[in-house]
């Protein structure tokens, strides 16, 4: 039976990268039935809503989602895109692997971050301090840590490293300082990787000092898990050790839903001109189609995504070439054979 997917094409660059994805899949023989919804300011200009209620109806039903760029609109009224989604379907994994395709200065990284995506600084609760007459003399934001959020997420990065043969999970925190909060992530990462010792290597890095080795030594790590702010830092970091957010795929997984998506941005500046890297989203496709089983076809398609570009064979301008978004697709699907 076909699987039900809910496809949000995005914003800017996303409905044409969406169209090369879904035609890759197609050319692998992916068994999808898409449900095309919309989100961003497609929503908006639809349904006056940045994520509307038919769209997360489709996720519900579906349980599954990819997902371009969406730009979030500026104004009252307008509910956070990423957050609605998190908080509706508690996508409390972040999942965001990157790895070595064009040999730059690194030649042999792989690393999957795993990030808390529901706690922390981020779950947004903050407000502003009066003092005297200025109702905004200081601003507090609170950052909430919970024994079953931090159980939850270093347990899935040692599991997703059971899974995917991977040797080593290593846990950033800057407990140090801020004792109570991260020391409580800390403490709980240490009782979960107990539990897989002799399975799955496991270490502690303060954070500035693993922002330093990332950018020394990227290839000494495999998985690593943290939360929610160092995550969104890091992951950022080491999809730059791998030559940007062109090549970044992502996923946000929950128990009862999964969302994948390209990290990067709309790049208004190269919407409708036919010269986007669909790469992105189509790597978070192949994550997706893991996802669900299918871990031969993943395989198949990243493997032809990956020729296409090292043997330059078709090479979009961020790649340094003239190709077209069209023509890199045609070049990828004639690799599938």
């Amino acid at each position: 039976m076909s699987t039900p997917v809910t496809l949000i094409p995005g914003d800017g660059i996303g409905p044409s990268i969406a169209e090369a994805t879904v035609r890759i899949l197609a050319a692998a023989g992916a068994d999808i039935e898409w449900d095309r919804q919309v989100a961003g300011m497609a929503g908006v200009a639809r349904w006056n809503d940045p994520i509307p209620e038919a769209t997360l109806d489709s996720i519900k039903r579906t349980r599954l989602a990819l997902k371009g760029p969406l730009e979030t609109p500026v104004g009252e009224g307008f509910r956070s895109i990423n957050v609605a989604l998190r908080k509706t379907f508690d996508l409390y994994a972040n999942v965001r692997p990157a790895y070595t395709i064009v040999p730059g200065r690194f030649d042999d990284i792989d690393i999957v971050l795993v990030r808390e995506n529901t706690e922390g600084l981020y779950i947004g609760i903050e407000h502003y301090v009066r003092i005297g007459d200025d109702p905004k003399a200081a601003a507090e934001s609170v950052a909430i840590i919970t024994r079953e959020g931090s159980d939850r997420i270093v347990r899935y990065a040692f599991e997703y490293a059971l899974a995917h043969g991977r040797k080593k999970v290593t846990l950033v925190h800057k407990a140090n300082i801020l004792k109570f909060s991260q020391g409580l992530f800390l403490d709980v990462g240490r009782m979960v990787a107990a539990e897989y010792a002799g399975r799955v290597e496991f270490e502690e890095r303060i954070i500035d000092a693993m922002a330093m080795h990332l950018v020394m030594r990227p290839e000494q790590f495999d998985v690593i898990v943290t939360t929610n702010l160092f995550g969104d830092i890091l992951s950022d970091e080491i999809s730059g050790l791998v030559g940007g957010l062109g090549l970044a795929p992502g996923a946000n997984i929950g128990k009862t839903a999964a969302i994948f998506e390209a990290v990067h941005g709309t790049a208004p500046d190269i919407a409708g001109k036919n010269i986007a890297n669909p790469g992105a989203l189509l790597l978070a496709a192949c994550m997706m189609l893991e996802h669900i089983g299918d871990n031969a076809r993943a395989q198949r398609i990243r493997t032809a995504f990956e020729r296409t570009i090292r043997e330059k064979i078709a090479l979009t301008r961020d790649l340094g070439g003239t190709a077209t978004t069209d023509e890199f697709t045609d070049a990828v699907v004639a690799q599938l054979g």
